[in-house]
């Protein structure tokens, strides 16, 4: 079946408050933020930036290698300055790390400069999207769901400041995405 295309909003400053904001992707690993984050990209003729890949990028090391070597402390760090560098670039879908969001004066940049989406899945969902894959540094342990499961707990009331909540289903990213344009249709900026 052909995907509906007139859903689709077409933003025009005049009538979309988001329209000169990048659409920034908040939310637990698993929650679907880069792939949801491209396919959004996508529908909405923009680009598309995935925090970790651009981290990564800047430092010349993957994530769990900045983990490991520099610790979780240093890569916040680094990651505020990648978002900060971001978030300067003309508006685009930004894809965040899990953790991106918990540090204050990151989620206050992105709350000025981007209209924030927490993408909340249940967490049977994120750990299975998780467990297919071993690259995660603060899931590499035998206890790994129980960790999850914590950081699900604790991170969910950081992830509520967030302007929208769309919910992100075990299914096809479409229906993720054309929930996330749905919900952007009715934002209007907070004073």
């Amino acid at each position: 079946m052909a995907e509906d295309r007139t859903s689709i909003l077409k933003p025009d400053r005049n009538e979309a408050p988001w329209a000169d904001r990048t659409v920034a992707l908040v939310g637990l690993m698993g929650a679907g933020k880069s792939t949801v984050g491209r396919r959004l990209a996508e529908r909405l003729g923009r680009a598309c930036f995935d925090s970790d890949d651009e981290i990564e990028k800047a430092a010349g090391l993957s994530v769990a290698d900045i983990f490991s070597l520099h610790g979780e402390a240093e890569f916040r760090r680094g990651e505020h300055q990648v978002l900060k560098r971001l978030l300067d670039e003309k508006p685009h879908v930004l894809a965040t790390g899990g953790g991106a969001y918990l540090h204050p004066e990151t989620r206050d940049l992105m709350r000025e400069k981007a209209v924030t989406i927490w993408l909340n899945a249940d967490l049977e969902t994120l750990w299975k999207r998780v467990s297919r894959r071993n690259h995660r540094p603060l899931l590499r342990r035998p206890d790994a769901k129980e960790v999850l499961s914590n950081l699900f707990d604790e991170r969910r009331p950081i992830y509520e400041l967030a302007d929208l909540t769309v919910h992100s289903v075990d299914g096809p990213h479409s229906k993720t995405v054309t929930s996330i344009i749905k919900a952007l249709e009715s934002w209007t900026p907070q004073p």
